[in-house]
């Protein structure tokens, strides 16, 4: 496989780029994103096999079922990233190993439904404390440990809605190349 279609699997609606200029229609953009991924994940996966579940979504990439649990494992740490930076002043977050979690065996044997209805819960939360957000709330920063990078809140909503997106594609693209289902 050449290095763009390895590209292209990986990233099928491209790589994040962090917007410079943010305004609140935006954001309320992102937030809905955000509301609307758990039904329409949902939705994609509820009819799949096991053997479906079970198959990499790209060469040496996770299963269906691992990016299934990778999400809500991903938005949960996201969402107390968030907590953190509206209670504390520009806190160093905590990074996590999101390759030894997909590794560990409930992400790669768990029934999908324990994630699916976690996810819902999780962004039902999430989703109501965004909306509540000020716009200074948004200015508000935390710092990767990983990259030094001061990540503002407005910011987080934009990467984690293009999170989102970004792996339901991978399994998206995955059902459409193998014909196991037709998406309008």
């Amino acid at each position: 496989m050449n290095s763009d279609a390895l590209e292209q699997l990986k990233y099928p609606i491209g790589r994040f780029n962090a917007p410079k200029s943010i305004n609140m229609e935006d954001v309320d953009y992102w937030i809905t994103d955000i509301e609307m991924l758990p039904a329409k994940l949902r939705q994609l996966v509820s009819t799949l096999s096991d053997t479906q579940l079970d198959t990499p979504y790209r060469p040496q990439g996770w299963t269906v079922r691992q990016v299934v649990h990778h999400i809500p494992d991903s938005h949960l740490n996201s969402y107390i990233r968030f907590k953190w930076t509206l209670t504390e002043e520009k806190p160093t977050i905590k990074a996590y190993d999101e390759q030894a979690w997909a590794n560990l065996f409930d992400t790669r044997q768990a029934p999908i439904l324990h994630s699916l209805d976690f996810l819902q819960a999780l962004h039902a939360k999430w989703v109501y404390l965004l909306r509540g957000l000020k716009p200074e709330d948004l200015q508000k920063s935390f710092i990767h440990p990983e990259t030094g990078a001061e990540v503002r809140l407005d910011q987080n909503i934009a990467a984690y809605a293009w999170h989102g997106e970004h792996h339901y594609m991978h399994i998206k693209c995955l059902l459409e190349r193998n014909n196991w289902i037709n998406i309008e």
